[in-house]
């Protein structure tokens, strides 16, 4: 998988991407300061090999943090740092939601060298919290924003 910082044309895409169900929640809509977000270069998209196909996107830093968590002061502390993930609907639930999120934090740990990631997830994404529970993330605490539970999570490399 290829990982650079998201461009235009992609943050169009991610704008235009729809999720079924509950799962509508993660859309994003489009708006001039959505796209300038997208691409403030705290966002990243993770393509196929030589960038041929949008897998999904993440995001690192204040961005990828949840108002709800922030009011609660849950995002302080050292050496961590946040990260949110999207994922194309249309690859959801097909079984590779495991090496997205291996590539994700790889990326992350080999270029910011963290010790810990942490990131939120909406208590009802069970399948997003079995994903992060497998690949080593554990439960910190949960937390309201905006009338949804979250849940945020903290995966500690290994030394």
């Amino acid at each position: 998988m290829l990982i650079q910082p998201l461009a235009h044309e992609e943050a169009k895409q991610i704008c235009n991407w729809r999720y079924d169900g509950e799962y509508s929640f993660y859309d994003i809509a489009y708006s001039p300061d959505t796209i300038e977000e997208l691409t403030d270069g705290s966002y990243y998209s993770v393509t196929t090999a030589y960038g041929a196909e949008m897998i999904g996107f993440f995001c690192l830093g204040p961005h990828a943090q949840v108002p709800g968590g922030r009011l609660a002061g849950l995002y302080g502390g050292k050496d961590v740092i946040d990260v949110g993930i999207g994922m194309r609907p249309d690859l959801v639930g097909q079984g590779r939601g495991a090496d997205f999120l291996a590539t994700v934090t790889q990326y992350t740990i080999d270029t910011f060298q963290p010790r810990r990631l942490r990131l939120s997830v909406a208590a009802f994404n069970r399948r997003a919290i079995a994903l992060y529970t497998k690949a080593g993330y554990r439960r910190l605490a949960a937390f309201d924003s905006c009338g949804t539970e979250f849940w945020l999570m903290l995966y500690t490399r290994p030394l």
